[in-house]
């Protein structure tokens, strides 16, 4: 299963507005995507309540993975996502 790191660049963090964005994306992507801190379980990137629960501030660090057709790609577009200022 491909993972990447990402490290959230949000003032917010993953909460508020940044935190629907990213939501969004996420189900958006043609493949299903998990979202975890490095000491914690994974959770359904595209459940804003999971995400919420997570408590991530700016400058930490998350893994998100994904399984099936074209998980490259969705990692590679989420964690870029992650890595901008979703705050403005």
């Amino acid at each position: 299963m491909p993972e990447r790191t990402a490290v959230v660049a949000s003032k917010a963090g993953l909460h508020a507005r940044p935190a629907a964005v990213f939501v969004k994306a996420a189900g958006e992507q043609p493949t299903k995507v998990s979202i975890r801190k490095p000491d914690g379980e994974p959770v359904d990137a595209s459940s804003i309540l999971s995400i919420m629960t997570l408590g991530v501030e700016q400058g930490d660090q998350v893994i998100l993975s994904a399984e099936g057709d074209k998980a490259d790609q969705a990692l590679d577009s989420l964690v870029a996502l992650l890595e901008r200022d979703l705050d403005e």
